[in-house]
């Protein structure tokens, strides 16, 4: 019995860390969902593209400065999220919570870094979506 209670937890903890790696079309219905302005939709969806590949779970690799990039919107630790367990830093968030698959902690951080800097803090953006923007009317 034993057994099974833990081959059951097992499987219980391995769907609910499973990450999720969204489309552009789900990116596009996930980022209406929170809010994002639908004149901004293909500046974020190129965004996520290019910085997590549009998965939720990403940890970057560690930058020049020690730091590290989390989530979809790939939020740095040195400013944004805090690698402890309590939430803080200037978006009050644990990295762990922008790494969920409820993106709405990741989602307003991201807002937040918008609104002091624009796309030009994240280097996804500023490399491969100046005047190259996604098609999205699709979705």
């Amino acid at each position: 019995m034993k057994c099974i209670v833990l081959f059951f937890l097992i499987v219980v903890a391995a769907i609910s860390t499973e990450a999720v790696t969204f489309t552009k079309c789900q990116l596009v219905h996930e980022l209406r969902n929170h809010g994002f302005p639908e004149n901004k939709l293909r500046d974020w969806v190129c965004l996520i593209q290019n910085e997590s590949g549009g998965t939720t779970s990403k940890v970057g690799k560690v930058n020049k400065n020690g730091s590290r990039d989390y989530g979809l919107f790939q939020i740095n630790d040195k400013y944004w999220c805090s690698n402890t367990s309590t939430p803080g830093k200037d978006c009050n968030v644990t990295c762990a919570q922008v790494l969920t698959d409820d993106i709405s902690k990741a989602s307003a951080c991201a807002k937040k870094i918008y609104k002091r800097h624009g796309f030009n803090a994240w280097y996804g953006w500023r490399n491969h979506c100046q005047g190259s923007l996604p098609d999205i009317s699709s979705c």
